[in-house]
């Protein structure tokens, strides 16, 4: 591999990458990825499509399955190849958001003309079975919560569920960014999911590489460890703190503004801390869901190998012909 790093300026994003640095797959994730080769990939991060929230109007799209079980059976057949391309001490970083038990017009009505992204909105999908998960008008599908049960009931390990907070109530400091909501009889949602699954209970994470900042300087009073702090006074073996800290599992992420026409782009600093955490420089990574390339752009700019799947290719052309500083707010 060519030095991706030497050929992209990270900081403008004006470098670009292509088929000699990263393959993009154009097809349906469930046919491509058969073929490719078993254990040959050390990472995965991707954003599947979110269940019954938008028909991007391409055949055999993931997502507009009738039922939660239909999209949850669909859900586990995928990630079972996903096992399979992934290596024994590999880890797949799942992010999946949420949606409501709601008649398409009940969100919209149908003459809301169609989104500036290309995708559709609810009135123009098929109506969508409710009854069979015990969901009813109005109800929370907690459907990330039932992808991540299925996949370890599939042998799974899930070994995190990280939230990622777009926005936060009670915090002055960081009130965040999220979609408005016209509700006025519960709390506007504001965070998302990102479950950590790996193949065996041992497997590659380096937590040096995603280690934070704490809050007090090493060897400071009422630090952890320091034997000062009420609760925290250890004997003369144990270890003094650092100054730094494990990374935690709520991330307070803002979305990241993206001017080209794939709505649902994650922000590049969800996708960083996975490749850091879950490969090494040189490593491998895949996203079967490849949208507009961030999972590819994060990997190329920590020096890793790219593998992306993307059915629509309107959006895999954007990222194989590569998507880079225009296209991202920085």
């Amino acid at each position: 591999m060519r030095d991706l790093l030497a050929r992209l300026d990270v900081t403008g994003w004006a470098g670009r990458w292509t088929r000699e640095d990263a393959m993009i797959h154009t097809g349906n994730v469930r046919d491509v990825l058969p073929t490719l080769d078993a254990g040959s990939v050390q990472c995965v991060v991707t954003s599947p499509p979110y269940w019954g929230l938008r028909d991007y109007g391409v055949e055999g799209q993931i997502g507009l399955e009738p039922t939660p079980e239909a999209f949850i059976a669909t859900m586990v057949a995928v990630f079972r190849e996903v096992r399979r391309v992934l290596r024994d001490d590999g880890t797949v970083w799942l992010n999946l958001g949420d949606s409501y038990a709601s008649s398409p017009a009940g969100n919209f009505g149908p003459d809301m003309p169609a989104p500036a992204d290309g995708g559709r909105y609810r009135s123009n999908k098929p109506k969508m079975d409710y009854q069979g998960a015990g969901l009813k008008q109005k109800d929370l599908c907690m459907i990330p919560a039932r992808v991540a049960l299925a996949l370890q009931a599939d042998g799974w390990y899930l070994r995190s569920d990280i939230i990622w907070a777009k926005g936060l109530s009670f915090c002055p400091s960081y009130a965040g960014s999220v979609m408005p909501e016209s509700c006025t009889d519960r709390p506007t949602q504001s965070h998302e999911h990102v479950f950590l699954l790996t193949k065996q209970a041992r497997y590659y994470y380096d937590a040096e590489a995603v280690r934070e900042q704490g809050t007090f300087p090493a060897g400071t009073q009422a630090a952890k460890g320091s034997g000062t702090r009420e609760g925290n006074r250890r004997g003369v073996d144990y270890a003094t703190y650092s100054g730094t800290r494990n990374l935690r599992n709520v991330w307070a992420i803002n979305p990241q503004p993206f001017s080209e026409a794939h709505f649902a782009t994650f922000p590049m600093a969800l996708v960083e801390p996975c490749i850091k955490a879950g490969s090494r420089a040189g490593d491998t990574i895949l996203d079967p869901f490849a949208g507009s390339g961030t999972t590819g752009i994060v990997a190329a700019r920590h020096g890793r190998e790219f593998v992306g799947i993307e059915l629509n290719p309107k959006y895999a052309e954007m990222a194989d012909q590569g998507i880079a500083g225009p296209l991202f707010a920085v």
